[in-house]
């Protein structure tokens, strides 16, 4: 949702099949707010199409091609020790057993790529087929809830595409508290 978002906001177009996933490129301009100085970016947003534990499998190809350094790949994924609508960025960091991440980490030879960390808070239970259905199901919360999230998950990833270094300053600084 929050890939479509940033799509639909940088006016990028339609994705191509590409990488085992869905992908867009472009350029775009930096939005009011976030450091004026920077101006535009060339961007992708790849939606990989593996099951979610091997997305590794379509992000490493991708950066692959794109010859980006490590630091330069921007995951951004649900976060269920997050509760709901909390969104934190952070650089590298632990995998919490999410294993998408560990994929992602294991096609990228490491885990020192930034992230997005969306919170969609935990179930009442810890079995495994529940926390699946919680993270793969519908949300609970109401779409203007819902919509919240996706804006502010859409202007935490503009602010780590545009580097504005003050937030992501704040941002660890708040990860090592949780």
């Amino acid at each position: 949702m929050i890939a479509e978002a940033l799509t639909a906001r940088w006016g990028l177009g339609r994705a191509k099949d590409r990488f085992r996933g869905r992908i867009v490129e472009g350029r775009v301009v930096a939005p009011p707010g976030v450091r004026e100085s920077v101006g535009t970016a060339r961007v992708a947003v790849l939606c990989p199409q593996t099951y979610m534990n091997d997305a590794g499998r379509s992000v490493g190809p991708a950066r692959g091609a794109f010859k980006l350094p490590l630091e330069r790949v921007l995951v951004v994924h649900d976060e269920i020790d997050l509760p709901f609508g909390d969104v934190r960025t952070r650089m590298g960091g632990g995998l919490a057993g999410h294993n998408g991440l560990k994929s992602i980490k294991r096609e990228l030879g490491g885990a020192d790529f930034m992230r997005v960390r969306v919170g969609v808070g935990r179930p009442d239970s810890s079995d495994p087929e529940i926390v699946s259905g919680h993270v793969l199901g519908r949300f609970r919360e109401g779409e203007e809830q819902v919509q919240e999230l996706i804006e502010r998950a859409c202007e935490h990833v503009e602010r780590v595409v545009f580097g504005d270094d003050a937030h992501r300053s704040e941002s660890a600084r708040r990860d090592q508290g949780s």
